[in-house]
């Protein structure tokens, strides 16, 4: 359908395969390994990336969208050698999360937005490795200034690449909206963007909104539940159910948020993750499809959902 650009080289859109929408495979912070490299022992995680990815391609996992940035410590890499290593395809990302360097704050939407087009057209780090979406994100408290900055940086290199665009926002709050409203004014085709966290909210009237404005809806934390206030994953299979039976399984994406355990120093927050989530990168797999299913949805939803969409979403901004 169209060639996209993958952490491996180019990549057709037919060879994306059961996908996961918004994954990590490390997050730490711009700078730690280069000044902190014991925290993050970086061999070892690589070791257990390789050995967990390669479990999810027999488990028949194909691809990753990973959208980590370089303030969420992106190893460009790393991410290869995992890729290379496991066969599951990498789709890495520009942009810029929540810790918005500080030099971006007072820098013009043009300035970063060339920027995030050199790391699609030419390559991240000198490495020639190509980013194939780019990322953005509002949390808690909406839009900052600093963070409009972002996201129209983030749509003028969109529409100069045809690179799409996924966003972290706090569903609960309808940051989404606040997103999409940046987007339109920048005058961004809404098939180009992807608005993520989606399911931290259980508000229909707001998920529906976003989807009549012709966006993308990620549905990709799971299973959720870790931030006060938000739905279990439970809560959340509904609301997918609901969405599915309103027609709307052709712009849905699934993905967990998750990432390899990179906490050294912290047998508790190892513990924690474990027991929120015991089967990591494989809960949708596991439990959330199953689950799905017995609520009524049919296997062609969810592959729309996992397969399609994913192929069509990349194919259509390429």
């Amino acid at each position: 359908m169209a060639i996209i650009n993958s952490v491996l080289g180019p990549l057709d859109t037919t060879d994306l395969g059961f996908t996961l929408s918004h994954e990590h495979i490390l997050t730490t912070s711009a700078g730690i390994q280069q000044v902190f490299p014991e925290l993050i022992q970086r061999e070892r995680l690589l070791e257990r990336a390789i050995e967990t990815f390669s479990i999810m391609k027999s488990r028949g996992i194909d691809s990753i969208v990973d959208v980590s940035t370089l303030d969420l410590g992106r190893d460009i890499r790393l991410l290869e050698e995992v890729s290379k290593r496991s066969g599951v395809n990498v789709i890495c990302a520009t942009g810029t999360w929540r810790d918005i360097p500080r030099v971006f704050w007072t820098a013009s939407p043009d300035t970063i937005a060339e920027l995030y087009i050199r790391e699609i057209e030419v390559g991240i780090e000198g490495t020639g490795i190509k980013a194939g979406i780019i990322k953005v994100a509002n949390d808690m408290g909406g839009v900052t200034p600093e963070g409009e900055t972002i996201l129209r940086a983030a749509a003028r290199a969109s529409k100069a690449t045809k690179t799409p665009i996924s966003t972290h926002t706090w569903a609960p709050e309808r940051v989404g909206d606040q997103q999409v409203s940046i987007f339109e004014d920048e005058g961004v085709d809404p098939n180009t963007v992807y608005v993520g966290h989606s399911n931290d909210s259980t508000d229909i009237n707001y998920l529906k909104g976003l989807l009549a404005k012709g966006v993308w809806l990620g549905l990709d934390r799971l299973p959720g539940g870790h931030h006060p206030g938000t739905p279990e994953w439970e809560q959340r299979a509904l609301v997918t159910k609901e969405l599915i039976d309103e027609g709307f399984d052709n712009r849905i994406m699934l993905g967990h948020d998750w990432s390899v355990d990179s906490f050294v120093n912290s047998e508790e927050m190892r513990v924690l993750r474990h027991e929120r989530n015991p089967d990591g990168y494989l809960f949708i797999k596991n439990k959330f499809l199953p689950r799905l299913l017995e609520l009524g949805v049919s296997e062609s939803s969810i592959n729309q959902m996992m397969i399609e969409n994913p192929k069509t979403f990349f194919a259509l901004n390429h």
